[in-house]
């Protein structure tokens, strides 16, 4: 017993010695407390990066780190790098651990290993839809003042960036302002100057305006500025999100297809809408479901789709012209209530006038949109046409017959049997013999028989001028001379006449003139 006691003691003294002396040999060497999780070990993205005491400050530890790196890696723009950290606690009651900073060491290294993308200090141009991405300053200045220059071939002008006040973020504006205007206000501040420009400015507005001569307009340039606003916004992005100036001027400036609305005026025909506005007529008809092809009637007033290749960021721009030309004299004309709309008599022919002119003209990327006449010498009076035109809305028409299948339509065809025109003056619909056919409107009936190739016919002459046919019929209900309402059954369909099956012809005449009756029914 007494040895054994002996040996424990000997045991528990050898044990306090060897603690003792790594204590002094092994300073990282810890002597921790029963206090459960007390030994972390800490990864950074899979890779180990020391043993610490606590989790109380990894994260101030990863920022520190984080901060080593990029310094490091010598860049001043934002840099993107993954950083997984993970800890493995365990409970241990001696163990070693390791420094703060050489743990921070650690983690900056794998961090720059870890390095994915830098993020580039950049600046986004928003116009309507389209976004580019330009690296600096000066190339969003660049690629604004590309944009301007080939209307601007003087120079006149220059683009600022400002802070757009009705935004809550801060987004820049393109603005374009005159260069002397610019220089102006750079410089210094005059007192004498100011008071000076301030009593002119009172003196000017008392003085009565002196009329200008043509000698006083010197023409050129006088404003300009995008039409479409144009926003600039700080960013940061990766390289490849980046355009290059030329890209960016592309993208910006390329013509694109719009559709936009052209009203006909007087005078207007389909080939000079065509020719006016660059569009094949192929195009213009397809795109316009009221048009059936080169030779359709066009009314005042009437829109039509249009495409118009336009970029994405338009400059407009006003120019002052002094120029010498032949001009026309507005249309007069004289309103008659007891005329239709549809009737007219030109009561005097115009004649072109001369006459010099100074005046801002309005262009949009090369177009003219608009002109201000600011000074005009008559050298020879245009004569104005003068028309005649009623103002009672015309009546409306209605189909003469109750379904029906359309078997041949307006105009040109091939002669349905021998002896038949090839130019069919109206349109014909495939009915059963005795279908009822009515009144296409109201009106007098000038003929009621038999009328040749029609076989047996009804012709009908309408308040607003214009006269109505129907053909083929198989019995007349009317009689010359009798007024009919709009609907009246006037006959039965039939297959008399040049006919090559039982079926209505049916037509409509302005003027003495066969239309498309399917363009004015309703």
């Amino acid at each position: 017993m007494h040895f054994n006691r002996k040996i424990k003691l000997c045991s528990i003294e050898t044990a306090a010695i060897a603690l003792a002396v790594c204590a002094l040999l092994f300073p990282s060497m810890q002597l921790f407390q029963h206090t459960g999780d007390n030994y972390f070990a800490v990864s950074l993205n899979g890779v180990e990066v020391g043993n610490l005491p606590s989790k109380e400050h990894l994260d101030e530890l990863l920022v520190k780190a984080r901060r080593q790196a990029v310094k490091e890696l010598g860049s001043s723009e934002l840099v993107f790098m993954d950083t997984k950290l993970e800890t493995v606690g365990s409970e241990r009651l001696w163990a070693a651990v390791d420094d703060e900073e050489e743990v921070v060491r650690r983690m900056a290294d794998v961090m720059k290993r870890s390095t994915r993308e830098t993020l580039h200090r950049s600046y986004t141009v928003k116009v309507n839809e389209t976004a580019v991405n330009l690296g600096s300053y000066e190339e969003v200045h660049e690629l604004l003042e590309q944009a301007l220059s080939p209307y601007d071939t003087q120079n006149q002008y220059q683009v600022e960036l400002g802070l757009d006040h009705d935004r809550e973020i801060n987004v820049l504006e393109a603005v374009i302002l005159p260069r002397e205007d610019v220089a102006s206000a750079e410089e210094e501040f005059d007192s004498s100057a100011g008071i000076g420009a301030e009593l002119d400015a009172m003196f000017a507005a008392v003085e009565p305006e002196v009329e200008r001569r043509f000698e006083d307009f010197t023409g050129g340039l006088t404003d300009i500025d995008y039409a479409e606003k144009i926003e600039v916004v700080e960013a940061y992005l990766l390289e490849e999100e980046l355009n290059t100036v030329e890209e960016a001027v592309n993208l910006v400036t390329k013509e694109q297809e719009t559709q936009i609305i052209y009203k006909v005026v007087s005078g207007d025909t389909l080939s000079q809408i065509c020719l006016t506005n660059n569009i094949p007529m192929d195009e213009l008809i397809a795109i316009n479901d009221a048009l059936e092809d080169e030779n359709t009637m066009i009314r005042v007033d009437q829109e039509l789709v249009i495409n118009v290749p336009e970029p994405e960021l338009s400059i407009m721009w006003k120019e002052e012209q002094v120029y010498t030309e032949d001009y026309e004299a507005e249309v007069q004309y004289i309103p008659n209530d007891d005329w239709y709309t549809t009737q007219r008599v030109t009561l005097q022919e115009p004649s072109a006038g001369r006459r010099k002119v100074a005046a801002v003209i309005e262009y949009k990327n090369g177009q003219e949109v608009g002109r201000e006449i600011l000074k005009e010498e008559i050298y020879a009076d245009a004569v104005p046409k003068i028309v005649e035109r009623g103002t009672k809305i015309p009546p409306t028409y209605i189909k003469p017959i109750s379904g029906g299948r359309l078997s041949s339509g307006f105009g040109a065809r091939s002669a349905p049997t021998k002896g038949a025109s090839t130019n069919h003056k109206g349109v014909d619909w495939a009915v059963p013999i005795g279908t009822t056919v009515a009144a296409s409107n109201a009106g007098t009936v000038v003929h009621a028989g038999w009328a040749s190739g029609y076989g047996y016919a009804v012709y009908i002459n309408h308040a607003d001028g214009r006269q109505t046919r129907y053909g083929h019929l198989s019995k007349v209900l009317v009689k010359a001379g009798q007024t009919v309402s709009q609907g009246e059954r006037i006959a039965l369909s039939g297959n008399t006449g040049r006919s090559t099956g039982p079926h209505l012809h049916f037509e409509i005449r302005i003027n003495g003139s066969a239309v498309n009756p399917l363009k004015y029914l309703n």
